[in-house]
Formats: C-alpha cells, structure tokens, sequence
C-alpha cells in the first residue's frame, strides 16, 4: 500500500510539473536590434593606458540614489569586441565557453526577430519601440556580472545617449570611436531596408561602410596594429575609395583559381567614410551563376573585392602584386578575399598574398537530395580602421524536398 501511495504521488508530481504554466515576456509593437562592440584595442607602449573596450548595455536603466545602475529594462553584459564574421544563424546561442559576447543579443536569451518579409532576423533581438535611454558602462574583464561587480567598478559611464525606434523596423547600432587622436566615441544606429528591396533569389547582394575614425588612416604607424593577417588593411583606407571586384572559378587551390570571363576588376561603386549617416547604403550585386559551367545547383566560386583611390588603375597597380603592407599602402589600397570559412593559410599565394580573409559570401548548405546546395545571400562589408567586419544575411527559404 506504502509502495502504491508514493507511486501516486510520484506520479501527481510529474503532472504537477507536465502542467505547469511558463510566462514568457511579451513585448507589444517591438522594433528589431542587434548591437556591435566596434572599438578596438591595441596593446603596445604607445598605448598602455588605452582602456579594454569589455562594455556592459543597459537600456531604460534603473538608478538608485547614489546614481548607481541597478538594473534595466534590457540588459547587454559581457559585451566584446566584435567578431570578423556575423554568420547568417544565431552562432554564439548556446556557446558557454566563454561568457563574453561578440554581439548583442548573440548569446543572450531573449525574444528574437521574426522571419520578415523572408529574411531571418533570429540574430536581432525583439525590444520596445519608442525613445529609449541607452547607456554603455565600461567593465571590468572577469566573469562577474555587472551588477555584482564592486560599487567603484560600476561608474566608468562610456555612452550615455537616447536612441529612437520605430516598430517594426530592423537597426544595426555601433559603438564606435569617432576620433582616432582625442579618442571621443559614440553610436551609429543604422535603420537596416534590405527585408523592404525587391531582391532576386539568383543574386548575391553586397554593401560597403567605411566606419573608421577621423584621424586614423594619417596616424602614425606604432599606433596601429601589427597583426599579419589585417594584410592591406594595417594602414586603414582613406576616406573616398573605388570598389571593384572578381569573381574566382574554384576554391579547391584558392592562390590559382582562374577568375571568371567577364567578372574581373568590375567597378562596383565608391565609398566614402561616414560616420554621421545612418541611411543603409546601396546594395551591389553579382549573380549566383556567374560560373557558366555551374549545374544551378551549386557553385564553387569566391570573391575578391578591392578598395583604391580614385586615380589608380586596379588592373596594374603595384598594390595588386605586391605583398601591401602599411609601408607600401598608405591608406591606397586593400582587399578582402571572401572564401572558404575563412580559415584560410595567412601566408597564401597570388591574390591571397596581400587580401585580408574573410568567409566566401555564399552559402553551401546541405539541403533536401543536393549536399551541398549553393544559397544567395545578402551582405554587409564594414572597414572599422584597420579592422573588416562581414556580416551575412540569408533568406528563409521553403523546407526542400526530398
């Protein structure tokens, strides 16, 4: 009888628990925003008392009476220096390896973004619309959360502004360093329209930001980084730029691939540096099947794209085949190879030899019978000093058949 009573109670346990109700937070009329960390740090002599840019957001922040943050509407901790690669699916849910975040939300739990217009916007977060108080704290860099942090480690204010969201709307803040000499900083919040344009499914889109501090590109060279594999980028670009781009046939032996007939050193447009706008810029495209020997089902080419001054003639400038360091560019040229994951050998050959190495902007996904299939995308290139910032944006595409 014992035995029966505590099976039965057992068992009224697991119902107990089977129904119980999960109140999950709703936000009415919510706009849709991911947040970058853009600041970076270089540690040298020169720069010794530079602060590491670890920030903790907090909007709608609550106070108490000695002005303290306590608490917050929403809450961004452990934010990093962001990631050369935002890929086109939430990657960092779920990563405990580290609590630091290269992005907001990235590993936060929190409401996502709807599938909009056919775009998937699970990397941004839902949050109220309206005009909400944004404050940005620098932090301490350890493993305690911000409001457990000590009483003097929570006044080092970096940012406090007021942002302005419209429902429904998708944005993109930065925070950014705004002048490379005083190093003043502040937020660029970019009202994002490509969930809005008439984009072909057979086209890959691209767009280009050069988000770079005022004074950076003429700063002395000791100030700037000295990682190999910002390759050209080391000197930065100056402020206008011509785009153009190529187009290579195979990724198998990436420094010998052929590039595509017709699809070489074709200009794209000019960039202009602006931190001040946040107007999203126009998107340029090149076709999926630019490889005429491709099945229509998948496609092995990467992309080249490269940044010149006005004036200089990309099809023989000396940039092209030299190994550009800051000595050789001076701010007048730099290329991004996107192939591969981007774990590409920084050493390379041909054109790999001077182009910084970032993710082919193609995706090639298992899907339905085709392994891999060959899937368009939308693309956003930022040059942040000497640092370059790819994030990609997929659309969500029916489930295939098998």
């Amino acid at each position: 009888m014992k035995y029966k009573q505590l099976l039965w109670a057992f068992s009224l346990v697991l119902l107990l628990a089977g129904c119980r109700k999960t109140e999950y937070t709703k936000i009415d009329t919510p706009a849709y925003l991911r947040v970058f960390n853009d600041l970076n740090y270089v540690q040298s002599m020169d720069t010794k008392d530079s602060k590491y840019p670890s920030l903790c957001m907090i909007i709608n922040p609550k106070m108490d009476a000695a002005g303290l943050p306590v608490g917050g509407e929403i809450v961004g901790d452990f934010l990093d220096k962001r990631a050369p690669y935002a890929p086109p699916y939430p990657s960092h849910i779920g990563n405990s390896n580290s609590v630091y975040n290269p992005e907001y939300p990235g590993k936060e739990t929190v409401l996502a973004g709807p599938i909009l217009n056919g775009f998937d916007l699970s990397s941004w977060a839902q949050v109220p619309s309206g005009k909400l108080r944004i404050m940005f704290y620098y932090r301490s860099y350890n493993t305690i959360p911000f409001f457990q942090l000590e009483e003097k480690l929570k006044k080092d204010v970096l940012l406090d502004t007021t942002i302005d969201l419209t429902a429904g709307e998708v944005y993109t803040l930065h925070v950014l360093e705004k002048d490379f000499n005083t190093k003043a900083c502040g937020v660029l919040l970019r009202q994002e329209n490509f969930h809005k344009l008439s984009l072909s499914d057979s086209s890959t889109y691209v767009n280009f930001y050069n988000y770079s501090s005022k004074g950076f590109v003429e700063a002395d060279a000791r100030f700037k980084p000295l990682r190999p594999t910002l390759k050209s980028f080391q000197s930065g670009i100056k402020d206008t730029m011509n785009i153009f781009y190529t187009l290579f046939k195979s990724q198998a032996n990436p420094g010998a691939a052929p590039f595509l007939s017709n699809y070489k050193n074709v200009f794209m447009g000019v960039l202009v540096r602006n931190q001040e706008s946040n107007r999203p810029a126009v998107y340029h495209s090149f076709p999926l099947w630019a490889d005429a020997e491709a099945d229509r089902i998948h496609t092995d080419m990467w992309q080249r794209f490269e940044l010149v001054t006005p004036g200089i003639d990309v099809a023989n400038n000396s940039y092209n085949t030299a190994v550009a360091g800051r000595e050789l560019t001076f701010g007048n040229f730099a290329a991004v190879n996107c192939l591969l994951n981007g774990q590409v050998d920084i050493g390379g050959a041909g054109y790999l030899a001077n182009g910084l190495i970032l993710p082919n902007v193609l995706v090639n996904v298992h899907s339905g019978k085709y392994n891999p299939r060959t899937f368009a995308t939308v693309n956003t290139i930022e040059v942040v000093n000497s640092s370059v910032y790819l994030t990609t944006i997929q659309r969500k595409y029916p489930a295939p058949v098998y």
